[in-house]
C-alpha cells in the first residue's frame, strides 16, 4: 500500500508541475472539474448528454453544481465538514428528492457516530498520509449512504475537497472519476471491500483509490497538454 501511496504522489506532483500548470491551472481545473462530474454521474447511472448538450438528466445537473461549486466549499469542509456535506447533498440531489430531504443525514445514532468520527478525520484526527485520508473519506461515505439519494456523487465531492485540504491535488487538476469509471467493476468491488471493514478490504480499497489518484493526474495532464 505504501508503494501506491508514494505513486499517486508523485503522479500529482507531476500534474502540479506541468509547464501549462504553472500559470493557466484555473483552466486545467475547470475542465478538470468538469470530466469529473461527468464521471462521477455515470458511476451513478446518468447518461451521458448528447453532443448538441441536451438531455442533461438531473443527476448530472447536481454532479455539475457539486463541481461549480468545490471551491467556495473547501472552507466550510475544512472546518465544519457536516455543514460541507449537507450544502453536497443539496446541490447533488435539488432535483431529485424534495425539499424536506436535502441536506438531511437519514436519523439513527450509529450513523451520527460514525460522521461524527468521519468529521474528526477531517479536521485533523490522524497522522495517516493524504491519499489514505481521501480515499477513507470516500469509502466511508459510500458505505453510509449518509442522505440516501445522491450518496455517490457526494462521497466523490467529498473525495475532491479532502484531495484539496490535504494538499493532495490542491488545485484540483486530476481526475480520478475517470480512472473509477473506466474500471467501474473493480471500484464497486473495491468499495464493498472496505464496507467490509477488513484490514485486507481496506487495503485493497486505499490502492484502488490511490491508482485512480494515478490515472486522474495522467487525465490532468492530457487537459494541460492540450491547452
Amino acid at each position: 500500500m505504501a508503494a501506491a501511496v508514494e505513486r499517486a504522489r508523485d503522479a500529482l506532483v507531476g500534474l502540479h508541475n506541468h509547464p501549462a500548470n504553472r500559470r493557466g491551472w484555473p483552466a486545467t481545473a475547470a475542465e478538470a472539474g468538469l470530466r469529473a462530474a461527468r464521471a462521477s454521474a455515470a458511476l451513478d447511472g446518468a447518461p451521458l448528454p448528447r453532443a448538441d448538450g441536451d438531455g442533461v438528466g438531473p443527476v448530472l445537473a447536481g454532479a455539475v453544481r457539486v463541481a461549480e461549486e468545490q471551491g467556495r466549499l473547501l472552507g466550510i469542509w475544512r472546518t465544519s465538514p457536516r455543514q460541507a456535506l449537507a450544502r453536497l447533498h443539496v446541490l447533488a440531489a435539488a432535483d431529485l428528492v424534495g425539499e424536506p430531504e436535502l441536506g438531511r443525514p437519514r436519523p439513527g445514532d450509529d450513523l451520527s457516530e460514525r460522521l461524527a468520527l468521519l468529521t474528526a478525520l477531517v479536521t485533523g484526527g490522524t497522522v495517516a498520509p493524504a491519499p489514505v485520508v481521501v480515499a477513507v473519506v470516500h469509502g466511508e461515505l459510500l458505505t453510509l449512504e449518509p442522505f440516501g439519494s445522491a450518496d455517490g456523487v457526494v462521497a466523490r465531492g467529498a473525495a475532491r475537497l479532502t484531495a484539496v485540504a490535504t494538499g493532495l491535488d490542491p488545485k484540483a487538476l486530476a481526475v480520478p472519476e475517470v480512472g473509477h469509471l473506466r474500471r467501474q467493476r473493480e471500484y464497486r468491488e473495491a468499495a464493498v471491500g472496505f464496507a467490509g471493514g477488513t484490514a485486507d478490504g481496506i487495503a485493497a480499497w486505499v490502492r484502488h483509490c490511490c491508482a485512480q489518484w494515478e490515472a486522474g493526474a495522467r487525465e490532468g495532464r492530457s487537459i494541460a497538454e492540450a491547452r
